[in-house]
């Protein structure tokens, strides 16, 4: 090659790996724990091997393509193909300083085939000086070798082009340059790191292009469906067990609000008074667990009372079938109106809310586009605040209290999802953690503990509040950095699972009542069934009326969202974490560590872990089953 070649070849590669390591060691850096240099150092041993095969197999590239008819379309090649392992990295570390997670291919097939939840994710904190910095890196990327080999060039004098042989490559050393380079690609796939407690998993070891490439290849980089969809649900009915009159249900989701950042499961923080209020009258489930922390699959689980998809792939098709007969469809059976409220757009999750609000049995859908949003101020890049579902409600419940029938109404609030954006003129913003992020959340949560009072004042106003049982559930929790993770899609920890979940029935629980087992949202249905007088006939539910004692040894199963990623199983005070070989595994006793700090899973054989480990993956095959085993590879 000539030398114009070496420097325009080297003009664009040098500032990758430059770029491409730095990205990592800012992520290194801002780990919550010192890990010493020599695990930094290894942290970074895929990157450097990545990068200097990249390096390496460009360079075998240009001299087998020195010249001839196709070499611009080759020059071409290498620009795109660069900028777009350059555009991986960069998404790869936004994505990972946002939500603690790193990037693998099925989350960003999935978001692609969805038409977007990525991009929301990724970009709603991008600052303008990293766009800019993104922005500055694609510009050179396309024309900054040229320009560097150009000048340079005219400085020192050398030809436009040379003769063919002048400046040679001997063929002899391609090839073993070539081998070189499969092995550096090879060893870059081998996680560095001790993958010890505390340290970062073994995706965050290798690098992001490589990670995103070696669950593509894991996966079969192509999407798997059952050659059969999931038969129909088994059939189900209300049975009434004792003569009553029919009474009204209010379903309240709770967007990403976790038990920790309520007054009524931690006293000392004063973020929602008046859900501490209603507690006291309410029957209120002090350890309740999400079965899967996304918002789909609790709004699947909250109201068919069955585990829901452990997925992304599998969560798309409720908006095909339900996976049960769900709360709304038996109480339609027995003669209730239904009709669902939410402040976010119709397109919330990009899971077709409006396919899965009707396949949960609801026949009247009020999303963000149907309300007037004069006065009103966004919450986040989903919705508004929550008020402004007020005046839709009390429009259906004056002509609901009009036609007299009963009816079954689901509010879902977005306010408390991230970006955590409420508005502060209307009920203020007070101080509740030095943390800006954690305040800002703190405060939509409190935002909607004031939309809580509004509509509970709304029902009495109308007469409708002593006919009517109310449910108040966390969809899921949300991190901010306790396990070096945040948001919530692959948090398994307590602060991403453990709920707040109340059942307030006007004259019932006045002297308040506490269930101190672990429960789940799979325990909503069956709980309403028996608060209105029914009994659930039929059907696969999984949960249990928490107004009957418990089933004794009961274990409660969860899973993150992305597939392959975590799961957890507890029984009693005992937590098993599973993170799929890319951490060690996880026991924390929840009676003496809540914050999981003391992994004790060094106290126990093999064999338990073995057994823990085989109970949870029976129960992920036995779910992934029910959904038509629809997965990403």
């Amino acid at each position: 090659m000539s030398h114009r070649d070496w420097l325009y070849l080297l003009g664009l590669l040098v500032p990758f790996v430059a770029y491409d390591l730095a990205l990592k060691w800012l992520l290194i850096v801002s780990w919550p724990k010192d890990l010493g240099l020599a695990e930094n150092i290894m942290l970074m041993r895929s990157d450097l091997l990545f990068g200097l095969g990249y390096v390496l197999l460009w360079v075998c590239l240009f001299v087998m393509m020195r010249r001839g008819p196709f070499r611009p379309i080759f020059v071409g090649l290498f620009h795109v193909a660069t900028i777009f392992v350059a555009l991986i990295s960069a998404v790869a570390y936004q994505y990972f300083a946002v939500t603690g997670s790193t990037l693998d291919s099925g989350f960003i097939l999935y978001s692609l085939s969805s038409g977007g939840g990525l991009a929301d994710v990724v970009t709603s904190e991008v600052t303008p000086g990293l766009l800019a910095l993104i922005l500055l890196v694609l510009a050179y990327a396309f024309v900054g070798p040229w320009l560097v080999a150009r000048l340079v060039g005219r400085w020192r004098g050398w030809p436009e082009a040379v003769e063919a042989g002048t400046i040679g490559f001997p063929w002899l050393r391609v090839a073993g340059l070539g081998l070189l380079t499969c092995a550096l690609f090879s060893f870059s796939l081998q996680p560095g790191g001790s993958g010890g407690i505390a340290a970062p998993s073994k995706s965050f070891s290798l690098d992001s292009f490589v990670n995103v490439a070696k669950t593509a290849l894991e996966n079969g980089g192509t999407l798997a469906y059952a050659t059969e969809p999931p038969g129909p649900p088994p059939d189900a009915s209300l049975v009434r067990a004792a003569e009553a009159e029919k009474r009204n249900v209010v379903l309240v989701h709770l967007e990403s609000t976790r038990a920790q950042s309520v007054t009524p499961y931690n006293p000392g923080l004063e973020t929602t008074p008046f859900m501490d209020e209603l507690a006291e009258e309410s029957l209120l489930a002090e350890q309740a667990y999400v079965v899967v922390p996304h918002t789909t699959n609790a709004l699947a689980t909250a109201n068919c009372g069955v585990d829901p998809p452990l997925n992304p792939w599998q969560t798309s098709s409720l908006g095909d079938q339900a996976p049960a007969e769900c709360l709304a469809d038996l109480l339609k059976e027995q003669g209730y109106d239904t009709a669902w409220f939410t402040s976010s757009t119709a397109e919330f999750e990009i899971e077709r809310l409006p396919e899965l609000v009707s396949n949960l049995g609801y026949e009247e859908f009020y999303p963000l586009e149907s309300m007037d949003t004069e006065g009103f101020e966004p919450a986040n890049y989903f919705g508004y605040e929550d008020d402004i579902m007020l005046e839709p409600s009390r429009d259906w419940l004056t002509e609901q209290k009009r036609s007299g029938n009963p009816f079954i109404a689901t509010y879902e609030t977005i306010t408390p999802h991230h970006q955590y954006l409420a508005p502060q003129e209307r009920y203020g913003f007070e101080d509740f953690s030095e943390d800006e992020l954690l305040n800002r959340y703190q405060n939509s949560v409190r935002y909607q503990d004031f939309f809580l009072k509004n509509l509970f004042d709304q029902y009495k106003e109308l007469g409708l509040y002593e006919d009517t049982v109310f449910v108040l559930y966390g969809d899921h929790g949300e991190g901010f950095g306790e396990h070096g993770r945040y948001q919530h899609d692959n948090m398994i920890y307590e602060e991403g699972l453990r709920i707040p979940l109340l059942f307030h029935d006007p004259g019932r629980f006045e002297n308040s009542e506490r269930v101190t087992a672990p429960v789940s949202q799979l325990d909503i249905l069956p709980t309403v069934a028996n608060l209105l007088g029914y009994e659930v006939e039929g059907g696969d539910y999984k949960g249990s009326s928490l107004l009957l004692p418990l089933p004794k040894a009961r274990t409660l199963m969860a899973g993150c969202w992305s597939e392959s990623g975590c799961m957890a199983s507890i029984k009693g005070t005992e937590k098993y974490i599973y993170h799929f070989e890319d951490m060690p595994e996880e026991i924390f006793d929840l009676s003496k560590d809540p914050g999981e700090l003391n992994n004790l899973a060094g106290q126990y054989s093999p064999e338990e872990l073995d057994e823990r480990r085989r109970e949870l993956l029976e129960w992920r095959s036995q779910v992934n089953a029910t959904y038509g085993n629809r997965t990403s590879g």
